[in-house]
């Protein structure tokens, strides 16, 4: 681990014995570019959307081609909806967990509990990894807001008082 602040190996609220303070927790794509807004992000969060959309659409069209694949094995309607309806369902779930999950930090049971869900409901987290890209960096606001808090802390851990203590008045 590095002891310059800012890298990116370092959790949020990290100090590294440096006096700089906690160093940002990088975010998957942007690494920290997201504190200052500098170092390609822009570009980044571009790149991001398209990647993003464009996987989300070639995951389309192969399950496009799993469902051409159901009516030529004429497996019967009733299976060919159900298949449907599920997809649908587990990428509308997939989508609002994703969405959530940039907002607050998982819960790891949970999430372990829904892994099979979410990796049906595959296309519904790369939607909603796309339309945060178009806000921000996914995850960015919570990030921002951990990292503010942890210089908030460390600036009253670190700020000195004026005055000896010692020679404060006390009342009896």
């Amino acid at each position: 681990m590095s002891d310059e602040p800012g890298t990116p190996d370092a959790p949020a609220g990290s100090t590294g014995g440096g006096p700089n303070g906690p160093r940002p927790e990088p975010l998957r794509f942007f690494g920290t570019s997201w504190v200052h807004h500098d170092g390609g992000y822009a570009a980044r969060r571009a790149g991001v959307a398209v990647g993003s959309l464009a996987a989300a659409a070639a995951s389309c069209l192969i399950l496009r081609f799993a469902y051409q694949g159901l009516q030529i094995a004429d497996t019967g309607s009733f299976v060919t909806v159900l298949v449907v309806v599920m997809f649908a369902i587990c990428s509308a779930l997939a989508f609002r967990n994703t969405w959530d999950r940039f907002g607050r930090r998982p819960d790891p049971d949970r999430q372990a509990s829904l892994r099979g869900l979410l990796a049906i409901g595959f296309v519904g987290s790369l939607l909603a990894y796309f339309f945060r890209t178009l806000i921000e960096a996914p995850g960015e606001k919570l990030h921002r807001a951990e990292y503010e808090e942890a210089r908030t802390r460390h600036e009253r851990r670190t700020t000195r008082r004026t005055g000896n203590p010692a020679k404060k008045t006390r009342r009896h």
